[in-house]
């Protein structure tokens, strides 16, 4: 088996197309085709198959990019350290997260530090975000939860506070109030995030364990919509603290009587904590945890 080969075969299987392909590895199609052919008869293994034109890759050629993405990961690792020793000057930082919000500040920071590399972002649930971080096709993941693995190397960043809102003229945020009791959400029409978020996760289990039903009139998978909602009238919503963005028509209340908070994790492989562009994002973090007293 030659590195061409697993290259070749690692390109196609990322961009599903070998005329893709191709161009990016600066050979020829035919060339392309003759190393991965060459891959499944010495091993005897189908890679892919052809449907409706395109190339899809079989059950063995997925667990073979899986393989080859930790390899190619581990080389662009190597020579990151290898050829900018003394200073990052080029590269490619690729970050998952589930929300704009302190991420941003990270990468601010980690920019200012380092201009040359470039940065990618992309934001999701927890469950894509966290499986792309296994399958090694973002560098690190910023995370509200995230359970126990002996594979991850968790920090937390944050803790914020996850507080109330809701219309200014509703009766639980009129007037001159410095908060509000948990019971008081009791009964009361709530817009809720999806399932899977962590703000609804941890506002569930304050209310469960304070014995609290709200009305659930509307469960949207977006803050912003959420918002929108909450300033139409239809109800109350909570939010982290840090997320929360000012509007004339809202206002929001601390919960006096129950510990409800967000968190925002620095998650990513325990083997690659020492890659040399992982471990300065975790150092400009840390300096950016320090400076905001976390």
């Amino acid at each position: 088996m030659r590195h061409t080969q697993l290259r070749s075969f690692h390109v196609v299987a990322d961009v599903g197309s070998v005329t893709a392909a191709a161009r990016q590895l600066h050979v020829s199609q035919p060339t392309l085709t003759t190393q991965i052919r060459a891959l499944e008869e010495d091993y005897s293994v189908e890679l892919f198959v052809r449907a409706g034109g395109r190339l899809r890759l079989t059950e063995a050629g997925e667990q073979l990019q899986q393989i080859t993405r930790r390899i190619f990961a581990e080389e662009a690792d190597a020579r990151h350290f290898l050829t900018e020793s003394s200073e990052l000057r080029t590269g490619h930082l690729r970050v998952g997260a589930v929300g704009p919000f302190h991420v941003t500040e990270m990468l601010v920071a980690f920019h200012a530090r380092y201009p040359q590399i470039e940065i990618s972002v992309s934001v999701g649930n927890s469950h894509d975000v966290l499986q792309s971080l296994l399958d090694f096709r973002s560098d690190v993941a910023i995370l509200a939860h995230v359970e126990p693995d002996p594979r991850l190397w968790i920090s937390q960043y944050s803790k914020d506070p996850i507080v109330a809102f809701g219309r200014r003229d509703h009766p639980l945020f009129a007037g001159d109030r410095a908060g509000l009791s948990i019971h008081e959400l009791d009964g009361q029409a709530m817009v809720m995030r999806e399932h899977g978020s962590n703000t609804r996760r941890a506002t569930e289990e304050a209310m469960a364990k304070a014995k609290v039903t709200p009305r659930i009139v509307m469960e949207i998978g977006s803050r912003e919509a959420v918002r929108e909602a909450v300033a139409s009238g239809v109800g109350f919503g909570v939010v982290s603290v840090a997320e929360y963005i000012g509007d004339e028509r809202i206002t929001y209340l601390p919960v006096t009587d129950a510990e409800i908070y967000n968190y925002a994790r620095i998650v990513c492989m325990r083997d690659r904590i020492h890659a040399r562009m992982i471990a300065a994002f975790l150092a400009v973090t840390k300096g950016v945890r320090r400076s905001r007293g976390g």
